[in-house]
């Protein structure tokens, strides 16, 4: 990262990246909660990409074998039921 860079996922705790090629041979960068990631031409920059989303973490990349595929639809962690009320009732507030 250059000085005066912040990464991208400022407001998120550094997290783990999974890096791979998906069935078409194109390189996939995606975070452990399936939050952020995508679709890159190569390895470096499905790295660097991974890097400079986590805080240029590398213990906190891995290579995935096999095909590792895209998938931007996991939720890990639902809002909660009391949670979403409680945020409605502050918003009506």
């Amino acid at each position: 990262m250059r000085q005066g860079e912040t990464f991208l996922s400022s407001g998120y705790e550094p997290s783990l990246f999974l890096i791979g090629k998906n069935r078409r041979g194109h390189w996939v960068a995606q975070d452990q909660r399936g939050q952020r990631g995508g679709l890159f031409v190569n390895r470096a920059a499905a790295l660097k990409y991974a890097l400079f989303e986590n805080g240029n973490k590398p213990q906190l990349v891995v290579e995935m074998p096999g095909q590792f595929e895209l998938d931007l639809s996991v939720t890990s962690y639902p809002q909660q039921p009391a949670a979403a009320s409680a945020s409605a009732q502050l918003c009506a507030a």
